[in-house]
Protein backbone atom coordinates (compact mmCIF):
# COMPACT_ATOMS: atom_id res chain seq x y z
CA UNK A 1 0.00 0.00 0.00
CA UNK A 2 2.17 2.84 -1.26
CA UNK A 3 -0.77 5.27 -1.03
CA UNK A 4 -0.02 5.82 2.65
CA UNK A 5 3.59 6.77 1.90
CA UNK A 6 2.51 9.17 -0.83
CA UNK A 7 -0.06 10.80 1.46
CA UNK A 8 2.59 11.21 4.18
CA UNK A 9 4.95 12.82 1.67
CA UNK A 10 2.14 15.05 0.38
CA UNK A 11 1.22 16.15 3.92
CA UNK A 12 4.86 16.97 4.73
CA UNK A 13 5.17 18.92 1.47
CA UNK A 14 2.01 20.88 2.24
CA UNK A 15 3.16 21.55 5.82
CA UNK A 16 6.45 22.94 4.47
CA UNK A 17 4.65 25.01 1.81
CA UNK A 18 2.35 26.39 4.51
CA UNK A 19 5.30 27.39 6.65
CA UNK A 20 7.14 28.99 3.71
CA UNK A 21 4.09 30.92 2.45
CA UNK A 22 2.55 31.83 5.84
CA UNK A 23 -0.50 29.67 5.15
CA UNK A 24 -2.69 29.07 8.18
CA UNK A 25 -5.40 26.89 6.61
CA UNK A 26 -5.60 24.82 3.46
CA UNK A 27 -9.14 24.42 2.17
CA UNK A 28 -8.64 22.23 -0.87
CA UNK A 29 -5.81 20.38 -2.56
CA UNK A 30 -6.18 19.40 -6.19
CA UNK A 31 -4.00 16.48 -7.14
CA UNK A 32 -3.43 15.11 -10.64
CA UNK A 33 -2.97 11.35 -10.60
CA UNK A 34 -1.81 9.48 -13.69
CA UNK A 35 -3.91 6.68 -15.13
CA UNK A 36 -1.02 4.24 -14.85
CA UNK A 37 0.51 5.59 -11.62
CA UNK A 38 -0.65 2.54 -9.69
CA UNK A 39 -2.38 4.75 -7.12
CA UNK A 40 -5.75 3.45 -5.98
CA UNK A 41 -7.65 6.73 -5.60
CA UNK A 42 -10.29 5.41 -3.18
CA UNK A 43 -7.60 4.11 -0.84
CA UNK A 44 -5.62 7.32 -1.32
CA UNK A 45 -8.63 9.40 -0.21
CA UNK A 46 -9.11 7.18 2.84
CA UNK A 47 -5.46 7.68 3.79
CA UNK A 48 -5.81 11.43 3.23
CA UNK A 49 -8.83 11.64 5.54
CA UNK A 50 -6.97 9.63 8.19
CA UNK A 51 -3.76 11.71 8.11
CA UNK A 52 -5.11 15.20 7.50
CA UNK A 53 -6.42 15.49 11.07
CA UNK A 54 -2.84 15.07 12.30
CA UNK A 55 -1.74 18.17 10.39
CA UNK A 56 -3.45 21.32 11.76
CA UNK A 57 -3.12 23.27 8.50
CA UNK A 58 -4.88 20.40 6.64
CA UNK A 59 -7.47 19.38 9.24
CA UNK A 60 -10.48 20.91 7.45
CA UNK A 61 -9.21 20.40 3.91
CA UNK A 62 -10.69 18.41 1.06
CA UNK A 63 -8.83 16.47 -1.57
CA UNK A 64 -9.83 16.69 -5.22
CA UNK A 65 -8.30 14.14 -7.56
CA UNK A 66 -8.10 14.63 -11.31
CA UNK A 67 -7.08 11.74 -13.54
CA UNK A 68 -4.21 12.45 -15.91
CA UNK A 69 -4.45 10.33 -19.07
CA UNK A 70 -1.59 7.99 -19.93
CA UNK A 71 -0.04 8.81 -23.30
CA UNK A 72 2.71 6.87 -25.07
CA UNK A 73 5.00 8.05 -27.89
CA UNK A 74 6.26 5.80 -30.67
CA UNK A 75 9.87 6.44 -31.73
CA UNK A 76 9.27 4.56 -34.97
CA UNK A 77 6.31 6.47 -36.46
CA UNK A 78 6.51 9.55 -34.18
CA UNK A 79 2.85 9.31 -33.12
CA UNK A 80 1.22 9.49 -29.71
CA UNK A 81 -1.53 7.18 -28.52
CA UNK A 82 -3.52 6.25 -25.42
CA UNK A 83 -1.50 3.85 -23.31
CA UNK A 84 -4.39 2.21 -21.48
CA UNK A 85 -6.21 1.36 -24.70
CA UNK A 86 -3.21 0.02 -26.61
CA UNK A 87 -0.45 -0.90 -24.17
CA UNK A 88 3.17 -0.82 -25.18
CA UNK A 89 2.73 -1.76 -28.85
CA UNK A 90 2.01 1.16 -31.18
CA UNK A 91 -1.43 0.81 -32.77
CA UNK A 92 -0.29 2.73 -35.86
CA UNK A 93 2.86 0.86 -36.91
CA UNK A 94 3.09 -2.14 -34.56
CA UNK A 95 6.44 -1.06 -33.11
CA UNK A 96 7.49 -1.71 -29.52
CA UNK A 97 9.92 1.22 -29.64
CA UNK A 98 7.62 3.27 -27.44
CA UNK A 99 7.85 5.20 -24.19
CA UNK A 100 5.42 6.71 -21.74
CA UNK A 101 5.10 10.50 -22.04
CA UNK A 102 2.62 11.10 -19.26
CA UNK A 103 0.27 9.23 -16.98
CA UNK A 104 2.44 7.83 -14.20
CA UNK A 105 2.78 11.06 -12.21
CA UNK A 106 1.21 12.34 -9.04
CA UNK A 107 1.32 16.15 -9.07
CA UNK A 108 -0.06 18.88 -6.82
CA UNK A 109 -1.99 21.02 -9.29
CA UNK A 110 -3.53 23.58 -6.95
CA UNK A 111 -3.73 24.53 -3.31
CA UNK A 112 -6.61 26.66 -2.07
CA UNK A 113 -5.46 28.31 1.13
CA UNK A 114 -5.75 31.17 3.60
CA UNK A 115 -2.63 33.08 4.59
CA UNK A 116 -1.86 35.29 7.55
CA UNK A 117 -2.10 38.27 5.16
CA UNK A 118 -5.64 37.20 4.14
CA UNK A 119 -6.71 37.26 7.80
CA UNK A 120 -5.11 40.67 8.31
CA UNK A 121 -6.90 42.03 5.21
CA UNK A 122 -10.29 40.70 6.35
CA UNK A 123 -9.77 42.21 9.81
CA UNK A 124 -9.18 45.61 8.18
CA UNK A 125 -12.41 45.45 6.13
CA UNK A 126 -14.61 44.51 9.08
Amino acid sequence: MHEMGIVLHLAKTLDQTAADEKIIKIGRVTLQVGEVSGIMTDLFCDCWNYFKVRHPVLSDSTLQIETMPAVTFCDNCKKEYGTVEHGRQCPFCGSYETWLITGNQCVIKEIEAMTEDDVAQSDKTE
